[in-house]
């Protein structure tokens, strides 16, 4: 922010600043209600006293739930009182830099901290409010995501490995951890299709928002005539469950089993291994493989935890037509059916075709600054009044 030199200008800037935590502070009371403040101070109560009880880890399902319900009940009770106290320290600098504006005397160094201070508590209140847009069951859970190329050759497969790293970055920008199950390689470059796990709260939530094909259009490093291209790549994501409901009972005997040794397709993306599992489900013809874990026992174990992540996704959606968020519409993996393009030639432009939402910096996007994205799709699905950050 600027730095105004007259003194009724600093007068007014500290106005302004004033009425912008006046607006912080009443937003902050209303994410007090909707995230339910009293609640989670009672749940924590409750949660603590399970916690101390030295017969817990006799079960330990049990402990592990407790100990994980507690870990994010205290998250968002740290984040609420936090915000709170903060608020309070910056109304503070707020009198502090209008009695030094008033007095004639000027303290640059107590204006730029509040301007700090407000930008910090804005972005803060933000998360809280996106927080609130999180209302289906699974969103807080990790998620199990693939990356597919489609239309449009070797361009489409490279275009499916850059998905994939995108989708890397993006979740080290959250601190979330990803690991790489099973990545195939494509016929020159790229990717045919890789399967991944981000582990992170909140990760479903924000990556089902992402669920559809995404549109790229570049100069092909691919052919010799430098002509443009247009390339189409496909992300899905499930919901990743420890534990699978009781409607999900997989039959060894409607198994497919095959075994293979992992090309190691993906180079850095998965370890190479004379043990790869790729589980085929007769009854609906879903299709698992995992190739990442050191042993045939472990990457069976993993791909029928994937497979039975995603059966109990298709049952929700047949059993439930409103949880159609859970699995969305499938759309052929080319021209018409994208959620977002990707243009770097001949001009440079990423655009979400459902919420316009849009950005020249296609550089950041491709490193994973996609939450601008996520956040505006989150809104249209939920039709909120949340406002969306600039």
């Amino acid at each position: 922010m600027a730095r105004p030199d007259a003194p009724e200008e600093r007068i007014q800037q500290a106005r302004d600043l004033s009425a912008l935590l006046e607006d912080v502070g009443e937003r902050l009371t209303e994410a007090e209600g909707y995230l339910g403040l009293a609640d989670l101070c009672r749940r924590k109560a409750e949660l603590e006293t399970v916690a101390a009880d030295p017969n817990l880890w006799d079960d330990q399902d049990r402990a592990r739930a407790v100990t994980t319900e507690l870990g994010r009940v205290l998250d968002d009770l740290t984040r609420l009182t936090q915000l709170r106290s903060d608020l309070e320290d910056a109304r503070v600098l707020v009198e502090l830099v209008d009695e030094s504006s008033l007095s004639g005397t000027r303290d640059a160094s107590l204006e730029k901290e509040l301007d700090q201070v407000a930008e910090d508590l804005t972005r803060r209140l933000l998360d809280l409010e996106l927080q609130s847009l999180f209302s289906g069951e699974y969103d807080e859970r990790d998620a199990v995501a693939e990356v597919h190329a489609g239309a449009g050759g070797t361009d489409a497969q490279d275009w499916a490995e850059m998905l994939l790293r995108m989708y890397e970055r993006w979740a080290e920008r959250h601190g979330f951890s990803v690991e790489v199950d099973e990545a195939t390689a494509g016929q020159e470059a790229g990717l045919l299709s890789a399967t991944f796990i981000v582990r992170g709260r909140y990760a479903y939530g924000l990556l089902a928002t992402e669920r559809g094909v995404h549109r790229l259009v570049r100069i092909s490093p691919f052919d010799s005539q430098r002509r443009r291209q247009t390339s189409f790549a496909s992300f899905d994501v499930v919901p990743f469950l420890d534990e699978l409901p009781d409607d999900v009972d997989i039959d060894e005997k409607d198994l497919r089993v095959d075994t293979y040794r992992s090309s190691g397709a993906g180079g850095q993306h998965v370890n190479k291994t004379d043990s790869a599992v790729r589980l085929t489900h007769i009854p609906t013809g879903l299709v698992v493989a995992v190739q990442n874990e050191r042993s045939q026992h472990q990457n069976k174990a993993k791909a029928l935890q994937i497979l039975g992540a995603k059966i109990a996704e298709r049952n929700r959606a047949e059993r439930q037509a409103e949880l159609n968020s859970l699995s969305g519409e499938r759309a052929d993996n080319a021209w018409g059916n994208q959620i977002r393009s990707y243009v770097l030639a001949p001009y440079q432009l990423v655009k979400d075709v459902r919420t316009d939402v849009e950005t020249g910096n296609v550089e950041a996007v491709l490193d994973g600054d996609i939450d601008r994205f996520m956040e505006a799709e989150l809104r249209r699905q939920r039709g909120s009044g949340v406002p969306t950050p600039s």
